[in-house]
Parts: structure tokens; C-alpha cells; sequence
């Protein structure tokens, strides 16, 4: 059984595809592709259909993800049909979430970083920041990403 994993912000040109591109490689790395499936889309639609901000790309390459193949989406109804684990990257995206969310959503709907140690209980959004903004979502990401793997496998995903 596949355990399908969505990751979500607002535009899904940040924080969404990079913990998409970061949950990814270290799905791949691990050889899990066949147990846990992953996506990212954002509560709002304005970028749908082009690639992640080329800060987000450039960061995360300087760590070895590559977020090049991702292109933004809005979340849909149908995502909870679709996923077993929906995560929001800050509260107002969980909100807009729970908005869509069907009342027969069986899975999981949670902040990400629930799954991670840092006492922040959102990812900041680093549009509007410089530098540093990208490289603390890469840090929360990362860690997150662990914890999350570290769930998963303790449910035998």
C-alpha cells in the first residue's frame, strides 16, 4: 500500500515544492518510491502551471535537490480523495484547507511541521525575504522531512 504524501502553501512556487523536492530525494535515496508517493500544491491558483521561484530552485540545489521537473498547482477538493497526508505549511493554508476539505476525508490533515523539532509551528514564507528567508525553510524542511519519514516508517508505510 502507497502512502501519498501533499504538501501545501500558497502559491506552491516555495515552501510546497521544496519540501516536495526535499521529501522526494530522500524517498528516493532511501528506495521507498514504491511505499510513499509525494506532490505539492498551493490554496491559491496565480501560479499554476510554472516552476518553483528560481531562489527556491538555486537553494535547494546548493544542497542537491533539484526542484526543476516541479510545476505549481492549486489544491482541489479532490486532493482528499487523493492523499492520505495533507500537509499545510502555516495555519492560514490549513485553514483554507479545512474550507475545502470533504466531510468524508478519511486521511490526515496537519501543519507540517508538526512532524519536525523546531519549535516553530509554521514555515515562514520567504518570498519577499532575501537569502537567508530560503535557507531557514530548507533547515525546517529538512527536518521536517526526517520526521515525517520517521512517522511514516513507524506506521510500516
Amino acid at each position: 500500500m502507497t502512502i501519498n504524501v501533499l504538501f501545501v502553501c500558497l502559491g506552491n512556487i516555495c515552501r510546497s515544492p521544496t519540501a516536495h523536492g526535499v521529501f522526494q530525494k530522500i524517498i528516493d535515496d532511501r528506495g521507498l518510491n514504491n511505499r510513499i508517493s509525494v506532490d505539492s500544491a498551493g490554496t491559491a491558483g496565480w501560479h499554476t502551471g510554472k516552476s518553483p521561484d528560481a531562489r527556491s530552485q538555486r537553494f535547494a540545489k546548493k544542497r542537491g535537490y533539484d526542484l526543476s521537473d516541479l510545476r505549481a498547482r492549486q489544491a482541489i477538493a479532490t486532493d482528499f480523495d487523493e492523499f492520505d497526508l495533507i500537509l499545510a505549511m502555516d495555519k492560514q493554508n490549513l485553514k483554507d484547507l479545512q474550507a475545502l476539505c470533504p466531510s468524508h476525508f478519511a486521511g490526515r490533515l496537519d501543519l507540517f511541521l508538526a512532524f519536525g523539532g523546531s519549535e516553530l509551528s509554521e514555515v515562514p514564507d520567504p518570498y519577499y525575504e532575501g537569502d537567508d528567508g530560503f535557507e531557514k525553510v530548507l533547515d525546517l524542511v529538512e527536518d521536517a522531512c526526517q520526521g515525517l519519514l520517521d512517522h511514516l516508517l513507524s506506521k510500516k508505510a
